[in-house]
């Protein structure tokens, strides 16, 4: 996303009302504690305050008065309020340091990881991993676990020099209303600088996404960047979107550094013009000696965190990014679940005049298709790119619904079936595979998490994975890296395969698993499949033919339509697009087989 973008989508600052109802719902069941820590330091600022405003009638006392008792009398009020006053922070910070920050901060991801799981993944294909890690992690920590740090400075700046110049009215109404006349001057300050700030943060947070993002993506794919020539200093997308990040925060220190200067020029000569009005009081024997060297204390005292106080206001700034962040993703309804009905009892397919369209599409990527997969069955899809094959297969898994019909199986339309009982119903083997950074055993287990040892190590032995995982270090317990990157593509396959058998829906995707394998691990993933389809209902995505030419009936597709369906004798028969598509192949094929006899020709006339 842009700066322009950013900048035009939020022009106007949050309220601070609504930045605290986004913090308390994002604290969940702990806001009622977060909000007595937040009682507890305004109390806590209060109190200090009144300590400040006591220094001045104990320097009378101490100064001009013979009564000592007076003077150990106001000493000892001043000793209790900062006393109190501190007891009240740590006990307010206490929120922090028992866990319950921290366990807030965990439920908040968890949250997330939920919301992740239940949103359309049509809409959460179009993000960008690195920038979902951005959220999850850096989001969270920002929107809670400097909330009361912050606040705690907040109010050190503002309510405590408040209720020290109320306190001080009933000594010297002057003194008082002087220091008063400081917040007039600040109020205009912060309405000055709060919009450039929000704007500054919120660009500042996109190009953090960005940079996460792109240097997620680098890391993942640095073996290709490599093989590329592309890796290190010519890595250009991620040079420039570092480049962009310190660009921006330059701009953004250049920018704010003559306005914060200002704000704290204009607080600090305020104080120091309060001083001089004591100095002309005293020198026409209005004001005691002692109330100007109470005032010089706290002057003194206040100076710092009343003219960092719009600094302070920056980091609520990125609060309320994190939290907008954060309510956004949350507020992505979940796909809609119409009234639950029981599990089909059989596992047959159906599409009945299905129409579907991607949200940022101008045409749709599945047009009235109707059509049925019996169960028990082989159906193989064919087609050009973009013809609708995985989409028919995303709509089977559910990740989105379409906008006009249903698919149904076993006659239950899916919008009738909870996510979790819809996933116990389909397998799939993807091409690409992705396997997690831990052990084998997890990585097949995870389809069925109860299942036990022998179960896993019984499903493994039927996706042919025994021989390759026993030549490993640590057998069944070696971690396989990143997306299962010590692993070669037959192997990752094979554990797919694996995972899908032990799952042992009922029915089964695989999404063209041979085509990118060698001609042995080929072989290996074929007898695995074999077992992994017998009696289910089995959709396949195919590009090479010759795979599908058993298959119980074909679909072929184009611009998301059904424009041919059959077994491969007919279709060939028929000589529609599906026999164009059977002879280009077969003649590339052909034209293969040749040059590799031309290339093994000439090398044996070649003298040795």
């Amino acid at each position: 996303m842009n700066t322009t973008s950013v900048t035009n989508r939020k022009a106007t600052a949050t309220p601070w009302r609504e930045t605290y109802q986004q913090l308390m719902r994002g604290v969940g069941p702990h806001a009622a504690g977060l909000r007595l820590s937040l009682m507890g330091l305004l109390a806590a600022a209060i109190l200090q305050g009144l300590a400040l405003a006591s220094i001045v009638p104990l320097f009378m006392a101490v100064l001009t008065a013979q009564d000592t008792r007076q003077a150990l009398l106001w000493l000892i009020t001043t000793t209790l309020l900062m006393l109190a006053s501190t007891l009240l922070r740590w006990r307010a910070q206490g929120f922090d340091y028992d866990g319950r920050m921290a366990d807030a901060t965990h439920r908040l991801r968890t949250q997330l990881g939920e919301q992740l799981r239940r949103m359309p993944l049509e809409q959460l294909q179009d993000k960008r991993s690195g920038a979902l890690t951005a959220m999850v992690l850096n989001n969270v920590d920002e929107n809670l676990c400097y909330t009361l740090t912050i606040l705690n400075l907040i109010f050190t700046a503002v309510v405590t020099p408040l209720a020290t110049a109320l306190a001080l009215l009933a000594i010297d109404w002057r003194m008082a209303v002087a220091l008063l006349l400081i917040f007039p001057a600040i109020v205009p300050l912060y309405r000055w600088r709060r919009p450039a700030l929000g704007r500054g943060k919120r660009i500042l947070a996109d190009a953090h996404q960005q940079a996460s993002a792109d240097a997620l993506e680098y890391t993942q794919g640095l073996p290709v960047l490599r093989s590329a020539c592309q890796a290190g200093a010519r890595a250009s997308k991620l040079a420039a979107s570092f480049v962009r990040l310190e660009t921006i925060q330059t701009i953004g220190h250049r920018k704010g550094a003559r306005p914060n200067m200002l704000v704290a020029t204009i607080v600090e000569v305020g104080l120091l013009l309060i001083l001089g009005l004591g100095v002309l009081w005293v020198l026409d024997h209005s004001m005691e000696l002692a109330v100007l060297a109470g005032l010089f204390v706290i002057v003194a005292r206040l100076m710092e965190p009343l003219s960092t106080f719009v600094l302070y206001t920056a980091i609520l700034e990125l609060i309320e990014t994190a939290l907008e962040r954060i309510e956004a993703l949350l507020a992505i309804p979940p796909l809609a679940q119409s009234a639950i009905l029981p599990l089909p009892t059989t596992f047959d397919v159906s599409f009945e005049q299905v129409t579907f369209q991607y949200a940022n599409a101008d045409t749709p990527s599945i047009a009235g298709l109707s059509v049925h997969l019996p169960a028990c069955s082989m159906t193989a899809l064919v087609g050009p790119s973009g013809s609708g094959k995985t989409t028919m297969t995303r709509l089977l898994l559910r990740h989105s619904d379409p906008q006009v019909g249903a698919v149904r199986i076993g006659g239950v339309d899916l919008r009738a079936l909870p996510p979790e009982e819809l996933n116990t119903l389909i397998s799939v083997v993807f091409q690409d595979v992705y396997l997690f950074d831990d052990s084998i055993l997890a990585n097949i287990r995870m389809a069925r998490p109860d299942a036990s040892d022998e179960q896993v190590l019984a499903a493994a032995e039927a996706a042919q994975c025994r021989a390759f995982i026993e030549r490993l270090p640590q057998g069944w317990d070696t971690r396989i890296g990143d997306i299962g990157g010590r692993l070669s593509g037959g192997e990752r396959q094979r554990i797919s395969i694996a995972r899908a058998l032990l799952k042992d829906a009922p029915i089964v995707i695989l999404d063209e698993p041979t085509a990118a394998l060698d001609t042995e691990s080929e072989l290996a993933v074929q007898r695995a499949i074999d077992a992994l389809v017998n009696n289910k209902t089995v959709i396949v995505i195919a590009h090479r033919l010759s795979t599908i030419v058993a298959a119980n009936q074909i679909l072929v597709l184009d611009d998301g339509r059904l424009v041919e369906q059959g077994r491969h004798a007919q279709l060939l028969a028929n000589g529609g697009r599906y026999r164009r598509m059977w002879d280009a192949q077969q003649q590339a094929k052909h034209w293969q087989l040749a040059r590799a006899h031309n290339v093994d020709k000439i090398a044996e006339e070649m003298p040795s």
